[in-house]
């Protein structure tokens, strides 16, 4: 069961936190974060530049206005040194992600957009329950302002998801073996990701 979506347009943005005066664990997340979200950056480029479908096109274009935000959003709190050395490879490899795809069609596309984003709920997921589960009489007020952030950000993702999964049940037929090894590719290299870039 899908969770229920929230509409970004209706979620108040709050204020950014200083990354400085979060415990090194929750800086380690935010590395990671912001790693995924330069590659989520580029999937939506990537798509833009290999596909020629108008309706994927439009698609791609208001993810990537969403996500080219919430990238904004951890760099103005994530010094750049506490930022993953291999930026340029996750650049990469969203772009890659994005393009191989479009390349095939909106099938590929919409179900590899479900894939990543049904990925990206959990890990935002993961670490709200993290600040959750620290001790509530001192939570100061930057881990309360994360927390808000990580949840608009994430009310976004299953916007994005449901909106992938809904275009893609829009098309006739189930996957089929690539597409089904794809999919678990693209959540397999995800976990790769962030596990690297929390430390690197």
């Amino acid at each position: 069961m899908r969770a229920e979506s929230a509409s970004s347009d209706l979620t108040p943005r709050p204020e950014a936190p200083d990354a400085s005066a979060l415990p090194a664990s929750l800086v380690a997340d935010l590395r990671t974060d912001h790693a995924g979200e330069s590659g989520a950056v580029m999937i939506y480029r990537g798509i833009l530049a290999a596909t020629g479908d108008p309706a994927v096109k439009s698609f791609a274009q208001a993810h990537l206005a969403t996500e080219a935000k919430h990238l904004a959003a951890i760099e103005q709190l994530l010094a750049p040194r506490h930022r993953s050395r291999l930026l340029p490879l996750w650049r990469v490899a969203g772009w890659l992600t994005g393009a191989l795809p479009a390349a095939l069609g909106p099938r590929a596309v919409y179900a590899t957009i479900e894939a990543v984003e049904t990925f990206v709920d959990h890990h935002y997921t993961e670490q709200i329950d993290a600040i959750d589960q620290r001790d509530p009489a001192r939570m100061q007020v930057p881990l309360q302002a994360l927390r808000a952030q990580l949840y608009s950000f994430r009310a976004d993702e299953i916007e994005h998801r449901d909106d992938a999964a809904a275009r893609f049940d829009g098309h006739a037929g189930s996957p089929n073996l690539a597409l089904r090894l794809w999919i678990w590719a693209v959540g397999a290299g995800s976990r790769g990701a962030v596990k690297i870039s929390r430390w690197i």
